[in-house]
């Protein structure tokens, strides 16, 4: 996943890790060699069209909204067909109300229209204050949230690691994301969710509690499930 930062200095280009506490917490309670956290990529201003998500100061979400606008006027101008010209309308008084283009309320016909156009605020646009910024890598959970993503785990042996995925893949895409071969020899998913992990107190725990759960290919992973992946090598 990569993030823009847009009108935001002092923190440092590149990968930055999410801290998210649950990791923390399950690295107490299962006993692995190392501890990895799931990464994103943070980027300029300057790669905020390819970004999956544009973080900005409270003064520069005005400024991704006017940069839209001014999009959008232009491209108005040129008198568009429809259904093109009615959703770029739309989107225009989101923008001239000073809300996002996601707010906009498209028609499926008119978003399929509009899709060749890469508008800033078409993204999940996420507010940094000051205080954020100095604590960024801890900002990341919620600029993940805002986004659409979420993370599963492994644990125990090698290490106890985090899984960066898009919200609402079913169980082999996940397993793809650790290896394309458990995605393509896939035959169940263990699985226990994260709050009966940390109510049994670990994973082994939780197992002799009856919380250890068999799905197949159709289930959707759910933030901080604890997966383990039966595949045909």
């Amino acid at each position: 996943m990569k993030v823009s930062l847009f009108g935001i200095t002092g923190i440092p280009l590149g990968k930055h890790n999410v801290k998210d506490p649950r990791l923390d917490q399950a690295d107490k309670l299962v006993e692995a060699k190392k501890k990895t956290y799931a990464q994103v990529d943070v980027a300029g201003e300057d790669e905020a069209l390819t970004a999956d998500a544009v973080v900005v100061s409270p003064s520069g979400r005005l400024d991704v909204i006017l940069r839209d606008l001014e999009y959008v006027e232009t491209r108005l101008e040129r008198e568009p067909p429809e259904p093109e010209k009615s959703g770029l309308k739309k989107i225009q008084t989101t923008l001239e109300s000073e809300q996002l283009a996601s707010a906009s309320g498209l028609t499926p016909e008119e978003r399929t229209a509009v899709s060749g156009h890469v508008l800033l605020t078409a993204k999940p646009v996420v507010v940094a204050e000051a205080a954020d910024v100095g604590n960024f890598d801890e900002f990341v959970p919620r600029v993940l949230a805002a986004s659409g993503y979420i993370c599963f785990l492994t644990v125990g042996g090698p290490e106890n690691r985090a899984w960066l995925i898009k919200q609402g893949l079913a169980a082999p895409e996940a397993a793809g994301v650790i290896h394309t071969d458990i995605q393509k020899g896939f035959i169940r998913a263990e699985v226990i969710s994260f709050a009966d992990f940390s109510a049994a107190g670990g994973e082994t725990q939780a197992k002799h509690a009856g919380k250890l759960r068999l799905e197949t290919k159709q289930y959707v992973v759910q933030d901080y499930d604890l997966l383990n992946f039966r595949f045909n090598k």
